[in-house]
């Protein structure tokens, strides 16, 4: 491998972990919601923010970032990024209050919010051509690299925390667990601060400054000196052609002729998130939970769901240029719809029983005397066991207890569970996770294009944010079943949009897209 080569692989990955902060820090707090909840006693609107205050922040980050960064460059803001990823982890995991953690998690967000849209527009700035679309995906897999280690991570230090080893517990991993796993983000932040120190700034960024030989300088370690400067060349014309071309505004996006594309980003925006991926991603110990398998198992079938979303991506990354868009969109909006299908099928045929031996075997701290009453009672349902466990126990007793008590006393196939969320997540991870955002980039005119993946992209996290802070009270007053039910019948309506509305943008240039959609 040429040095060339080495240098924007080496510089790629370093900026990509960017991403891989981005993924750890939106799924770590999946392995601390069942801990927060009783030592903050939370409700479940609570329990919602303390996973979805990221989000909302992101948002803000990224509004912010993308001028930031043309002012003062990409690697600066990259920097205050990760030194606001290590103030948030740090913080998180010394927040002495509800406030604080919710006020270090929106730190976090706004880190988020810059990575999410910096990290790729550098590498596509410094990338060759024809290894552009290679390096700027490396984002977008450390993305999911991140959520897979994030679970990982939050298993093996509950399982350290509950055993006997010495040095586990020196360093309280039992009895603060939730806030190691908030804490470890720190080390890949501060080396990602590090990191960056060896990244140049980008030449493209260096000629819109007028410092054309760091830039002529920093393209040299990537092409040759002749392709160098014929680079060069082609940034200053395209420089001097944007001066001369009036700024596209906000409101261009709303003229009859953006009608068509602004209708299908923004539907896609929105049913990629409101199918429940993020509630599945971030709840999904607490989901597993709901199954009767115990906190360890269900921390691990978190991880298995990480990787699941790890090797799917990489199907779609391989097979999106292959089979194309669309294809993977119908193909995935179908397989999301019958995983949740199955999902709510598999939670309805759910019963609750506490048996003698089950009340038996319950915590010292369960009050066995009040549960009694509830001895080889059969329930229907979640809601119907969880009010019963209200009554027997008291709100704030219940809500503590909960888990354990829903472990000791679930009937139900846990299996059918597993493959629900295991092939939702798959299905989701090898379409519309990915392929939204490379229809974004190719729907869209170029003059408007930054402006509505902007536009789009908010509405996107708008409603993750919604579908993150309502899950916890959705499974509280709807139940399992209808929860995923609903989440089921919006993947049937999204499904039947893209059938229908979404156009196949495989082989076609961006200039032949234009003319076919801008109407």
């Amino acid at each position: 491998m040429s040095s060339k080569n080495v240098f924007i692989i080496r510089i790629a990955a370093i900026v990509a972990l960017g991403g891989f902060l981005l993924g750890f820090d939106a799924s770590v707090i999946s392995g601390v919601v069942k801990f927060i909840e009783p030592e903050f006693n939370l409700t479940k609107i609570q329990l919602g923010w303390a996973v979805s205050s990221i989000t909302l922040t992101a948002a803000f980050g990224m509004i912010i970032a993308g001028p930031m960064s043309d002012k003062h460059g990409r690697r600066l803001i990259l920097k205050y990024a990760a030194i606001l990823f290590t103030i948030s982890a740090i913080g998180s995991a010394l927040a002495g209050s509800f406030f604080w953690l919710i006020i270090f998690r929106m730190i976090g967000g706004l880190a988020v919010g810059a990575a999410l849209i910096i990290a790729p527009m550098y590498i596509a700035e410094v990338a060759p051509p024809e290894k552009r679309g290679l390096l700027v995906s490396f984002n977008q897999l450390n993305i999911v690299i991140g959520i897979s280690i994030a679970f990982f991570t939050n298993y093996f230090i509950l399982k350290w925390g509950n055993s006997e080893a010495e040095w586990a517990k020196a360093l309280g991993l039992g009895k603060w667990n939730w806030r190691w796993m908030l804490g470890l983000e720190a080390i890949p932040a501060i080396f990602y601060y590090l990191g960056l120190f060896i990244v140049p700034r980008s030449p493209r960024w260096l000629m819109t400054k007028n410092k054309r030989t760091e830039a002529l300088e920093t393209m040299k370690k990537v092409l040759s000196e002749e392709k160098a400067k014929s680079q060069i060349q082609e940034v200053e014309r395209s420089i001097s052609e944007d001066l001369k071309k009036e700024k596209s505004k906000l409101t261009d996006l709303f003229k009859k002729s953006m009608r068509k594309v602004l209708i299908i980003g923004l539907v896609v925006g929105i049913f990629q998130q409101i199918v429940g991926i993020n509630a599945v991603l971030f709840y999904a110990p607490m989901i597993f939970e709901q199954t009767g398998i115990g906190t360890d198992a269900s921390f691990i079938q978190a991880a298995l769901v990480g990787l699941t979303n790890l090797g799917f991506t990489i199907v779609a990354m391989l097979a999106i240029d292959k089979f194309g868009r669309k294809p993977l969109l119908i193909i995935g909006m179908v397989g999301i719809a019958l995983c949740l299908f199955l999902l709510s099928y598999g939670f309805s045929q759910a019963k609750y029983v506490l048996s003698e031996d089950a009340i038996s075997n319950l915590p010292e701290a369960i009050d066995k005397e009040q549960i009694l009453p509830l001895k080889d009672q059969v329930f229907e349902n979640d809601l119907e066991f969880k009010t019963a466990l209200k009554a027997a126990l008291g709100e704030d007793a219940a809500n503590t207890h909960e888990s354990t008590l829903v472990t000791a006393s679930a009937k139900m196939n846990t299996m059918l569970i597993l493959i629900g969320i295991i092939g939702f997540v798959g299905a989701f991870a090898m379409s519309i996770g990915p392929v939204m955002w490379v229809l974004f980039s190719e729907l869209f005119p170029t003059v408007i294009r930054g402006i509505a993946i902007s536009f789009v992209g908010l509405v996107n996290l708008g409603i993750a944010f919604l579908v993150q802070l309502l899950f916890p009270w959705e499974l509280a007053t709807l139940g399992n079943t209808i929860t995923f039910l609903i989440f089921g019948v919006f993947a049937v309506i999204g499904f039947i949009f893209i059938w229908f509305k979404v156009p196949e943008t495989k082989g076609k240039s961006l200039e032949e897209l234009e003319k076919e959609l801008i109407q």
